[in-house]
């Protein structure tokens, strides 16, 4: 099945793999025996119907989520059932990838006003003043 992650990239399921185990924290016997947390892992360079600039920009993205072995590894435990953190997870890793998808903008370059120039060169020229002025005095009395 694919998993839509804007209109021109689409995601395998069959890339992702999910791992189920015990959340921690309160929640008494529920929490103890039930594997509700998920950790779904999703290796960047596997999928290589993405662009290599998306895929430099996720591991950019990824940050410490990116493993040594180049993949993503998301942790979801917030919610009491295994599918709502199956669900939360893959939400967040399409999240990441349609980020990733989006080009950085490019800079627009842009001018310095005159004005700010000159004021700028003028608050230089009356500081080299006073720093000048605070020397020792000439031999000229």
């Amino acid at each position: 099945m694919r998993i839509p992650v804007n209109n021109s990239l689409s995601l395998d399921e069959r890339d992702l793999h999910f791992q189920y185990h015990r959340a921690g924290g309160p929640g008494g016997q529920h929490v103890n025996k039930v594997e509700t947390a998920v950790k779904l892992r999703f290796t960047v360079d596997g999928h290589s119907s993405f662009p290599a600039s998306v895929r430099e920009r996720l591991r950019a993205l990824a940050g410490r989520r990116l493993t040594d072995d180049d993949e993503i590894l998301i942790e979801a435990s917030r919610h009491r059932s295994r599918e709502r953190n199956r669900e939360d997870a893959l939400a967040r890793l399409v999240d990441l990838l349609r980020r990733a998808a989006t080009p950085p903008r490019p800079r627009v370059a842009t001018r310095v006003p005159r004005a700010t120039r000159e004021r700028r060169l003028s608050e230089k020229k009356d500081r080299a003043r006073v720093k000048r002025l605070r020397g020792r005095p000439t031999g000229a009395d």
